[in-house]
Parts: structure tokens; sequence; C-alpha cells
């Protein structure tokens, strides 16, 4: 497989992962579960950009110009980068024959990313525990990346049937 194909299959595996986590997240949100609003995820980035990586609380930061879309940008890039990191574990090769494990274990390892980065950075400490319910956050995470870890095994089937092996 040349490099421009695994390029294009690991942004297509990356995208369908995260558009899976975000049906996921929707469901959610239907009954009842809070969710991740993506503008503090951009407005977190904003601030980056102007030299501030911590806050008290993102939600009552001052909000920055275009958040939302820049929030949901980022969004999709990590979950570009996850798959990325998903072909660099395991080679190339998986792109033409995926597994469900490997996808599943670097899918719930990325839950370290917000974990231990995010949540202290915005706010809610680390591993959530400044928030009013962390097991449950803690929780939730991890399903809403394991869920992901599934996505890209999911889009990488998928895009078998479209690109063959």
């Amino acid at each position: 497989m040349g490099v421009f194909d695994e390029a294009i299959k690991i942004i297509l595996v990356g995208t369908g992962a995260t558009l899976v986590m975000d049906i996921w997240s929707s469901i959610l949100k239907r009954l009842g579960n809070p969710t991740l609003d993506y503008a503090l995820v951009g407005r977190w980035v904003g601030h980056m950009l102007h030299g501030r990586f911590a806050h008290e609380a993102i939600g009552r930061a001052s909000p920055i110009a275009g958040e939302r879309w820049l929030g949901w940008t980022v969004h999709y890039a990590t979950g570009v980068l996850f798959a990325a990191l998903l072909v660099a574990f395991t080679g190339s090769g998986w792109l033409d024959n995926p597994t469900l494990l490997p996808a599943l274990s670097v899918g719930v390892a990325t839950v370290a990313f917000p974990m231990l980065i995010m949540q202290p950075a915005m706010g809610a400490g680390f591993a959530a525990s400044h928030t009013p319910t962390p097991m449950k956050n803690r929780l939730r995470s991890l399903a809403t990346h394991a869920v992901f870890g599934c996505g890209m095994y999911l889009a990488a089937v998928c895009l078998l049937g479209f690109w063959g092996g």
C-alpha cells in the first residue's frame, strides 16, 4: 500500500470512528446524560493559542471567536491522530485486515488524553476529580473511548468493502 493510500485510509478510519463516537454521545444526550460541548474544547485550544493552557473552569473563560468550529475541528483531527496511532502500533497491514482487539485497546488507551490532560487543564481536575460525579464521568469517558475503538474497527471494515484489501 502506498503512503498516500495509507494516509487516506487513516483519515477515513479516524473520521468514521469519531462519527461513531458522536452518534454514541448523541444517544447518551437524548437519554439525559451530559456530554462534552466541543465549543469548550475550541475555547480551550483558542486560549492556548494566546498562551493560556489551564483554567479554573473553561465554561467561565472568555469565549473565543469561532470556538465551536475550532472545537469540532480539533475533535475530528484528534480522532484521525488516534487512528494513526493505531496504525503505528499495529502496522499498515491492520488497515487491510482489521481486527477488533487492537482497535478497542487503542480506543480505551486514548481515554488517558482527556483524563490526564484535558480535564485538568479545563478545570475538571485529574480524571474528573473536581466534578460532582467523578466516577460516573470516568466510566462515561471510558465507555465513550471504547466506542471510539470499536468505531475504528467498524470504519476499517466498512472501508474494506469500498476500497478493497
